[in-house]
C-alpha cells in the first residue's frame, strides 16, 4: 500500500513525538505474528505504561535522524517498537517474556536514552528490578538509620517503664 507524501509526513511527525516522550525503546522482529498477538502484546506493554507500534522502517529512520539518533542497521525486516515512556526495565521484562519459547521472535536491539542497546542489553535490563522495588529499596535504605537512631533513644525509657511495671505486678498494693 502506498502512502502519500502527507500521510509519510504525518507518520513521521507520530514518530518524532513518541521518540521526544519516551526513555528508551526497543526494537522487535515481529515475522509470523498473528494480529492476536501483537494486540495481546501491546495491552501487556500497556500495562507498565509503555506503547508498542508497527513502524515503517525508512520513515522511522528518517525520525531518528531527525531526533538526533544514530540509525542502527537492526532497521530491517519487520520491526515492531516498543517504547517505555516511564519505566524501561518494565518494557524491556515485558520483550523478553513475550519472545521466550518462540523461534521467529527476537530482539533486535534498542535505544537507552539516545544510547543504541544490543539484545544482550535488553534482557539484561529486564533482569533489573522494576521502578516500583527500587523505589522501595532505596526508601528503606534512606530510613534505615533514622528508626535505628529511634530504637536507640527510646530503649532506656522502654527498660524503665519494663522495671516499673515488673515491680508493680510483683508487690501487691497495700490497704
Amino acid at each position: 500500500m502506498a502512502f502519500t507524501k502527507k500521510e509519510k509526513g504525518d507518520m513521521t511527525a507520530r514518530y518524532e513525538k513518541w521518540l521526544s516522550e519516551s526513555q528508551a525503546l526497543f526494537v522487535l522482529d515481529y515475522t509470523s505474528m498473528t494480529m492476536k498477538e501483537v494486540d495481546a502484546f501491546r495491552a501487556k506493554a500497556r500495562e507498565n505504561g509503555s506503547e508498542i507500534h508497527l513502524v515503517k522502517n525508512t520513515l522511522f529512520a528518517r525520525a531518528l535522524e531527525t531526533q538526533g539518533y544514530k540509525v542502527p542497521d537492526f532497521f530491517e525486516g519487520t520491526s515492531l517498537v516498543g517504547f517505555a515512556f516511564n519505566d524501561p526495565p518494565a518494557l524491556a521484562k515485558t520483550f523478553t517474556e513475550f519472545i521466550k519459547g518462540s523461534e521467529t521472535r527476537k530482539i533486535k536491539g534498542g535505544f537507552l536514552g539516545k544510547e543504541i542497546i544490543s539484545d544482550k542489553q535488553v534482557k539484561a535490563l529486564a533482569d533489573l528490578p522494576s521502578l516500583p522495588v527500587m523505589r522501595a529499596t532505596l526508601l528503606g535504605v534512606i530510613q534505615a538509620p533514622a528508626s535505628k537512631l529511634v530504637r536507640t533513644l527510646a530503649e532506656p525509657s522502654r527498660s524503665l517503664a519494663a522495671v516499673v511495671k515488673a515491680y508493680s505486678e510483683k508487690a501487691p498494693v497495700a490497704a
